[in-house]
């Protein structure tokens, strides 16, 4: 079994894939997911929900059992700052209820805020989610009169999701509800996989599964080559942020070299 995703890398979640059958019969994934769909029926019943859809493996998950469970509203979080590769796949392939709402950052605002780069400790990490995907919900919810926000948080990914219920208000007025709390990572795999469900590139990029979806500045676990690993996949996103960013800069110096 797959352990807390930080501490997974790609080859395992690649096997894991490759394996899933031999881990998660059909059948389980069938129980789990008629389970999932009567609690969020039980738990949104009266209530105008929506679910946040990030592109990411979970939120593919979320957004498929929130609609068979009769929930069609749905959002998704992104700036300025996106891979072009990803967000051209978000397009094609969001939700056709999918709203997206765009929280601004852009080059300009990062070379301002250079210490949003890489981040290498959690809580700057944390703050992307705050000033993206949380700042978004916050808008979705008080523009549309969302009573409940259904996320693709799990507990296997050391995510906070309330108690009891799983299901939390904030202190700014968003309840929160993530019915895929204690779906394991292989539970997620298996879902895709027996759904034929595909996923964006990202999981195909170096450490992909580790990093999840982001803005490419709030890329984690570089050891000091962010530029590089960014280089690797798409160098123009290097390239156009050499003539605001020292750093990207002479990592291109150092390329031509």
């Amino acid at each position: 079994m797959l352990g807390r995703k930080q501490n997974i890398n790609n080859e395992e979640w690649f096997e894991a894939v490759f394996n899933i059958e031999k881990t998660v019969r059909r059948e389980e994934i069938e129980k789990l997911t008629e389970l999932t769909v009567c609690e969020i029926k039980r738990n949104t019943k009266g209530l105008n929900s929506a679910y946040a859809w990030s592109g990411g493996k979970d939120s593919i998950v979320l957004g498929d059992i929130c609609q068979k469970a009769g929930i069609d509203n749905c959002m998704t979080g992104v700036c300025n700052l996106e891979y072009p590769e990803f967000l051209k796949w978000i397009k094609v392939n969001k939700p056709k209820s999918c709203v997206i709402i765009n929280t601004g950052q852009d080059i300009h605002w990062l070379s301002k805020n250079q210490n949003m780069l890489f981040p290498k400790e959690s809580g700057t990490a944390s703050k992307w989610f705050s000033i993206v995907q949380h700042k978004a919900q916050r808008k979705y919810v008080k523009e549309n009169n969302i009573d409940v926000l259904l996320l693709g948080r799990r507990k296997a990914d050391g995510n906070f999701v309330g108690k009891g219920k799983n299901i939390y208000t904030n202190s700014k007025g968003v309840t929160r509800y993530s019915p895929l709390a204690d779906w394991s990572h292989e539970d997620i795999l298996a879902y895709i996989y027996y759904n034929k469900m595909s996923l964006p590139p990202i999981y195909n990029w170096h450490n992909g599964y580790k990093c999840g979806t982001h803005p490419w500045p709030a890329r984690q676990w570089t050891d000091g080559n962010g530029w590089r690993e960014i280089f690797n996949i798409d160098r123009n996103i290097v390239i156009l942020a050499a003539a605001h960013i020292q750093s990207a800069a002479d990592f291109l110096k150092g390329v031509c070299k």
